[in-house]
């Protein structure tokens, strides 16, 4: 017996240029659709008669970004993509839109940024969660991929230790992590511009001055203050990375690493996550 079904686009990837001035704007966007609802006779009979194409999935994502100067924030066009499914596919009972918004930055040149030539800003992307049924809509929006490191004012001591322990405790060492965060607002309209740089900007502070006594006590932190600061939004989900530097051991060498030179490590790497709600 079929239990439950979806099924959807992924990996729709599109670049926008607005050439409204002399001055142009760049977005990069990736977008996932998904949609669920009556389409049991599909897989068990072999009815196509109910099925939206995928490939008109992603032709809409495409013709969507064409009616606009500028892609409204993402939070928006996805609910805007939403709503236009919802409305023309009678059997689809929800939709789901994961979109991912990739950083670009203007290149200076003579200190000056320039008009039409670009630079990535990393793998930081922003990110939009949008969940829409035919009672209403969710959304949620994030980042990802956002890496940050400081080099003080963070240690790790104090915990259990068994027979297969062997890292040391410490109150001075390097933190890194690569920032993953979704939060989820209290109604579509709570979703702004301003709104998300804010708990960006509110994350990386944080990350920044607060004294951490572990991954767990700074992602605490982080969660805390976006909810104090931001009543509209009513829970925010953490995830946290530790990328380890490891020191260096320069003693056969007969040398003292003063904390000065470490080692990146990729894998494997603790994951610390958590849930925040009021």
């Amino acid at each position: 017996m079929l239990k439950q079904n979806n099924y959807g686009k992924s990996h729709i990837r599109l670049i926008k240029v607005a050439r409204g001035s002399r001055v142009h704007q760049l977005q990069h966007l990736a977008v996932e659709i998904t949609f669920e609802g009556d389409f049991e006779e599909v897989y068990t009979a072999g009815d196509n008669s109910r099925v939206l194409p995928t490939d008109t999935m992603k032709n809409t994502v495409y013709a969507f970004a064409n009616q606009t100067d500028v892609i409204e924030q993402v939070e928006a066009f996805g609910v805007r993509l939403a709503d236009h499914f919802l409305s023309h596919n009678p059997p689809v009972a929800k939709v789901k839109i994961d979109l991912s918004e990739h950083r670009w930055s203007r290149i200076l040149v003579n200190d000056e940024p320039h008009d039409h030539s670009f630079r990535k800003d990393g793998d930081e992307k922003r990110t939009a969660f949008i969940i829409a049924d035919r009672e209403g809509v969710k959304v949620k929006a994030g980042i990802k991929d956002m890496v940050v490191l400081k080099t003080t004012r963070s240690g790790f001591a104090g915990f259990v230790k068994d027979q297969y322990t062997s890292l040391p405790e410490t109150d001075e060492r390097i933190f890194a992590t690569s920032v993953k965060a979704i939060w989820t607002y209290d109604e579509p309209r709570a979703a702004t511009d301003k709104t998300w740089s804010g708990v960006r900007r509110t994350i990386l502070e944080e990350f920044a001055l607060h004294d951490s006594r572990s991954v767990q006590h700074t992602l605490n932190k982080m969660g805390e203050a976006v909810l104090e600061k931001y009543s509209d939004i009513n829970e925010i989900f953490l995830s946290l990375p530790n990328i380890h530097c490891i020191p260096v051991d320069l003693e056969k060498f007969d040398l003292i690493n003063e904390g000065r030179v470490f080692v990146p490590t990729e894998e494997p790497f603790g994951l610390i996550e958590a849930h925040l709600t009021r």
